[in-house]
């Protein structure tokens, strides 16, 4: 079943580009908080002035529109200032996960021909001047640019120092950084966020600066989320609900965006109760924690009036049953969400497990995945999306390897749609793996196994109530060879993947003991429950 939604014209939503949003919300609300990450207030004229102090900086480092500046921060004020300055200048921001190893780092690099990375030295206990020696031998931070290794042939500069590059701004006038603003188009590519695909290799997402903030004009009118509304979020700013549903709504809206790096339970809770924060949003499962510290029951978190963080949400709205509430369904290529609905409240049995509806500036439609035709009525198929909200495309890749001739974007999830228009999801077409709010590629963990022990793994996500699914690896060991011991293999993993992506069940099986239908392929169903009931 397909349900359209009409677009809302352009001239509805004036402002489309990052600089000239800046602008209005440091005129309009110069003195109120964009930002508060845990100690750190970030407030909108803030923004704007130190924005534009590393936009010069940038500048005199050579970068400017077009240019691929890599950003390598914990979600903070820092991060925040740093991409601002470079949509300030046209230059297309690149996130990247504070979870990446080295390997990751040098694929991520290399892959998003990131040409100028600003970046922490380090975060809870990662060293990213280590990891970069790692990517790039013999790197001195020291060194003056530029970097010319084979390993990362477009990178020329990275900054840990961002007051460096700020003062080397200082000779660059207002009036160039002012030119630098008005040759920014709503076309010209704002970001691009990379999510896992069903192949090993990262798929950097590309959206541009109109699309994307006339896509949050939706979702904010969608949600009602207005400048008096202070939203908690737990979502790094490195991939989509972070960077676009939190921070770049934050600042269309001109509210408050909260989020905190602490690990101290009671510095969390001490920071919703200070911020009184009205909207959560993010991943539950990863709030359940503060739930459940002894101080909880005494906090007074009844500012929140909605959202999806139901462990931290006043008993009087939070659902006995969640699956009786709207679910979203949010994708990078779709610039966050494209499913929900904006009635919040309990639904009617029959409607368990709802995604909603299409969000306003996208059409939606379940397919036969072979042939495109529609599907009926609760009848399975894959869900396919169009409309101007959509990513540009992938980076590096042609846009008909994408989309369909007539602009549909197969997303590979198995979806059904009832006689009401509500979407359920069913399952995933490919192999990909969704723990914790993150996007795991079976072929990324199968390689690194095969690296650390010469054998062969089957890489599947099982059910996991808290995390949504886990990372679990099934490992063949020949007769001639001893089974790895377990402890060895995931330290051995760790070094080589992020934290998430690193399997959480392991199983050692002879050839004869895996599974197989008569087909000759892999019984996935057969290996689930094997995992299941180790």
């Amino acid at each position: 079943m397909e349900r359209s939604t009409d677009t809302v014209p352009t001239d509805t939503v004036p402002t489309l580009t990052v600089p000239a949003l800046l602008a209005e919300r440091a005129a309009e609300r110069g003195d109120h908080p964009l930002l508060i990450c845990d100690d750190d207030v970030l407030t909108y004229a803030e923004a704007d002035a130190r924005s534009a102090a590393l936009a010069k900086g940038l500048l005199a480092a050579g970068a400017g529109k077009g240019t691929h500046v890599g950003l390598l921060h914990p979600n903070g004020s820092a991060v925040v200032v740093a991409w601002l300055a470079a949509a300030r200048i046209g230059a297309v921001t690149v996130p990247l996960s504070t979870f990446s190893t080295a390997g990751e780092l040098r694929t991520l690099l290399r892959n998003a021909d990131i040409e100028l990375l600003l970046a922490a030295s380090s975060y809870r206990g990662r060293d990213y001047v280590e990891a970069l020696r790692e990517v790039v031998p013999g790197f001195d931070p020291m060194a003056a640019p530029p970097i010319l290794a084979p390993e990362v042939p477009a990178l020329r500069h990275v900054v840990f120092d961002g007051a460096a590059l700020v003062d080397s701004g200082a000779s660059i006038d207002d009036e160039v950084l002012a030119a630098a603003e008005a040759a920014v188009r709503p076309s010209d590519r704002m970001v691009i966020v990379h999510t896992s695909g069903s192949t090993s290799a990262p798929k950097g997402v590309i959206h541009q600066h109109g699309p994307l903030i006339r896509h949050l004009e939706h979702l904010n009118e969608l949600r009602r989320y207005g400048p008096d509304e202070v939203l908690f979020s737990n979502s790094p700013f490195f991939w989509i609900g972070g960077f676009a549903y939190s921070l770049l709504g934050t600042l269309l809206a001109g509210a408050t965006l909260v989020c905190s790096n602490a690990t101290d339970v009671p510095a969390t809770l001490d920071l919703l109760e200070r911020t009184r924060p009205t909207m959560v949003n993010g991943f539950a499962a990863a709030v359940a924690h503060l739930a459940k510290d002894p101080s909880f029951p005494e906090r007074d978190l009844t500012s929140i009036r909605r959202g999806n963080l139901w462990p931290i949400m006043p008993a009087s709205i939070r659902p006995a049953d969640p699956e009786l509430r709207h679910n979203m369904l949010g994708m990078t290529e779709a610039g966050s969400v494209c499913l929900a609905s904006d009635d919040e409240g309990d639904q009617p049995e029959h409607r368990r497990g709802s995604f909603g509806r299409p969000v306003p500036g996208l059409e939606a439609k379940v397919v036969d995945p072979e042939t495109g035709d529609v599907r009926g009525v609760d009848e399975v198929g894959e869900l396919w999306l169009r409309g101007p909200s959509l990513m540009e495309g992938y980076y590096g890749r042609e846009r008909h390897e994408t989309f369909t001739v007539d602009g549909w974007y197969r997303t590979g999830d198995l979806f059904r749609v009832d006689a009401e228009g509500f979407h359920y999801f069913i399952g995933r077409g490919g192999d990909m793996i969704k723990t914790a709010g993150a996007n795991v590629a079976p072929r990324e963990v199968e390689a690194a196994i095969a690296d650390a022990t010469g054998l062969v793994a089957h890489v599947i996500g099982i059910d996991d109530p808290a995390r949504g699914q886990l990372v679990a690896a099934v490992v063949r060991v020949p007769r001639t060879r001893e089974a790895p011991a377990e402890d060895e293999l995931h330290t051995a993993l760790r070094t080589r993947l992020s934290a998430y992506k690193v399997p959480k069940r392991y199983l050692f099986l002879a050839d004869e003991q895996v599974p197989m239908l008569s087909s000759g392929k892999l019984d996935s169903r057969a290996l689930r429950q094997l995992l299941a009931d180790g």
